[in-house]
């Protein structure tokens, strides 16, 4: 049976890092995936253009990543890119539309408006730390958790990544490099989620092509602010160790109890056993 699932980023290139595997694998199967984006990212570093130009260029790569992965509709609820200053914060000078300033309620019930357009079965946001603590990110779990209780949709899912490899790479690195003093490994002990927490663990090697696509479409995102970005770093990796690395998709259903270890994202439907 076909359904349709929702997923909701802050900026263009969010959905290619870490849903795009999953989104190519469930239009693949006949299902119905919608876009539904906060900001046009236009505060995003990069070397060339710039504010509304950048915007504009954003938009079009995003729509660009969404027919690659075969997205049915793309919405953008227009708000400002909030941007990220060293402080974690969006800094004095952001807009004054900013996602991180919104109204919760309000931009909840934007979004709510497309969860019952769509009639959703399933809608992901980010965990509670946004990640990697981006403003427009935790944002993204706030308003996105408050409209699918408007909107009745009963599957709610927070793309996150496993934390616990990649703490283990990070000290394993630290043994044998020298990161600059900014580094700050405690930053990654609260980033995304622990495995513990990890409810679905999907498999999108198969759709590897298609994420890197996704990827590669963000041409904008793979340099700026004086060096290669971290998506540019990623599009360098070899396909068969992309495959690998970029294989797994990683979701947390908080209605589910701990230990729950699933493939699917609509697994299992609500009210089904685990």
């Amino acid at each position: 049976m076909a359904r349709t699932a929702v997923f909701f980023h802050a900026h263009p290139d969010d959905e290619a890092l870490l849903t795009a595997g999953t989104m190519a694998m469930l239009a693949a199967e006949g299902h119905r995936v919608v876009l539904v984006v906060a900001t046009a990212g236009e505060r995003g570093l990069a070397d060339l253009p710039h504010g509304d130009e950048l915007a504009e260029a954003r938009t079009a790569e995003l729509y660009e990543s969404a027919a690659v992965l075969g997205v049915a509709r793309v919405v953008l609820l227009g708000y400002g890119d909030s941007g990220l200053s060293e402080s974690g914060g969006g800094g004095a000078d952001r807009p004054e539309n900013a996602f991180m300033d919104a109204d919760i309620e309000e931009a909840a019930q934007r979004l709510a408006t497309v969860l019952k357009e769509e009639q959703a079965d399933l809608l992901t946001i980010y965990d509670p730390a946004g990640g990697y603590g981006h403003p427009d990110h935790v944002q993204v779990y706030r308003v996105g958790g408050r409209a699918a209780v408007i909107a009745g949709t009963p599957i709610l899912l927070e793309a996150t990544v496993n934390r616990d490899p990649l703490l283990r790479a990070l000290r394993l690195a630290q043994r044998v490099h020298r990161f600059p003093p900014e580094f700050d490994m405690r930053s990654f002990e609260l980033a995304y989620s622990p495995g513990d927490v990890i409810t679905h663990r999907v498999n999108v090697r198969k759709y590897a092509k298609s994420k890197r696509a996704s990827m590669s479409a963000h041409a904008t995102q793979a340099s700026g602010g004086g060096g290669e970005r971290t998506l540019g770093v990623m599009l360098r990796v070899p396909g068969p160790l992309y495959r690998l690395v970029f294989g797994t998709e990683w979701y947390v259903r908080r209605d589910l109890p701990p230990g729950t270890r699933l493939k699917h994202p609509f697994d299992p439907a609500p009210g089904e056993p685990v």
